[in-house]
């Protein structure tokens, strides 16, 4: 089985399995105990945890909360900006953009917000439908272009003076684009307003360095660069005095987390991030170096061999690793076809929160029509049989 999946998850390190075992084990202690030793070495492991993770985005510990993942992450800032920019703030705002392409947790949680959905199974609506009920807060889901990016002029021509908070994703988890994040964060910036990215498929694979770029929040999560599931974090950008975003809780209880995230930490999957941090930040340079030679030999091959094959997303401004297409070839069905391959080879038809629905990716790119012929890989290191997977492909088709 070669795996061409990791976009959706990537396998967890042995070095990153091996640093988490004793917290399984002997190290079993609740960090929010004192004195004890278990408890002490808990709290020290997650603190050591805590700079690693800030160290890859060169950022500093205070400024890292852990979460139970990047969606917990885009829920926790989105919900906890815009209510207390709304109720608390000097100046109440209830202004919200986003995106037509953003993953699902922050599209949700937006919609929610706008009044549009409760649950996630409940039947959306179109972006800005009329059924909706008042929540107080008004959001604008912004266009993009045909590579699915956030223009900085659509996105000045939608900020007033209510707008609290910005969110538009930094890499594109169906078709790999970049936003201009630099760009776009300073438009916010100039303004006075919250900008916030879901950072999820750039972390360890592109350079994140919050000294550089001047963002406000990030969302980030463990599995996507060879950590564990179930762990994540969000980046709360602090000022001169080291105060962080006021922003109100999203899971409320204990203490933890600097009062913003009540729960247990889950000691071992922490301790699993901050490994794959370290790891991520030594050998980034490396690892795109290698993704950009591994896709380049790929893209090659498969537009070689397949004359019916067509690239989309921007080619340049990209996610290493990341190649997303569609098969321009009568009665080609993505889904018969990953079935067919599945024993050999493991790809997606987009994204694995979006599995079974119409992609809204490509609706936004004005791609509606080519849903079923959409395919998404997204190597690794790992993934070194090119040959064989432009032959599994072809000889499939």
């Amino acid at each position: 089985m070669i795996y061409l999946d990791n976009n959706a998850t990537t396998p967890v390190r042995k070095e990153v399995r091996e640093a988490m075992l004793p917290y399984l084990t002997d190290e079993f202690g609740n960090p929010a105990s004192k004195y004890y030793p278990q408890a002490i070495k808990a709290k020290e492991a997650i603190e050591e945890a805590r700079f690693h993770v800030a160290s890859l985005i060169n950022a500093t510990p205070e400024e890292v909360v852990f979460t139970a993942g990047a969606a917990e992450a885009n829920n926790m800032i989105i919900k906890g900006i815009a209510d207390f920019q709304k109720f608390y703030a000097p100046q109440s705002k209830n202004h919200i953009i986003t995106s037509t392409v953003e993953h699902e947790s922050v599209l949700n949680t937006c919609k929610f917000l706008n009044g549009e959905i409760y649950s996630n199974k409940d039947a959306t609506l179109s972006f800005g439908g009329n059924k909706k009920i008042d929540r107080g807060y008004k959001v604008d889901f912004a266009p993009v272009n045909e590579y699915g990016q956030v223009m900085p002029e659509t996105l000045a021509s939608l900020l007033t003076d209510a707008t609290s908070l910005v969110s538009l994703i930094w890499g594109n988890n169906e078709i790999g684009s970049l936003n201009d994040i630099d760009n776009l964060a300073k438009l916010c910036k100039d303004k006075n307003i919250y900008f916030h990215s879901d950072g999820t498929q750039v972390l360890g694979r592109v350079e994140v360095d919050v000294q550089k770029v001047p963002v406000d929040l990030l969302s980030f999560s463990a599995h996507k660069l060879n950590g564990p599931k179930g762990v994540g974090c969000a980046f709360l950008r602090t000022d001169d005095y080291g105060r962080r975003p006021k922003l109100t809780s999203l899971i409320h209880g204990g203490e933890q987390e600097y009062g913003l995230r009540a729960g247990t930490h889950s000691v071992h999957n922490i301790v699993g991030f901050g490994k794959a941090a370290e790891l991520a930040k030594k050998e980034l340079n490396s690892k795109v170096e290698k993704l950009t030679i591994l896709e380049q030999q790929l893209k090659k091959g498969l537009l070689e061999t397949i004359p019916e094959i067509e690239f989309i997303g921007d080619p340049i401004n990209k996610v290493p690793g990341v190649l997303s297409f569609v098969i321009n070839k009568e009665m080609f069905n993505n889904e018969v076809f990953i079935k067919k391959v599945s024993a050999q080879i493991a790809i997606s038809a987009g994204s694995a929160c979006t599995s079974g629905k119409p992609s809204h990716v490509l609706q936004a790119i004005e791609r509606t029509n080519q849903t079923r012929s959409f395919i998404r890989l997204s190597i690794d290191l790992k993934t070194t049989a090119i040959n064989d997977v432009i032959d599994i492909i072809n000889t499939s088709l």
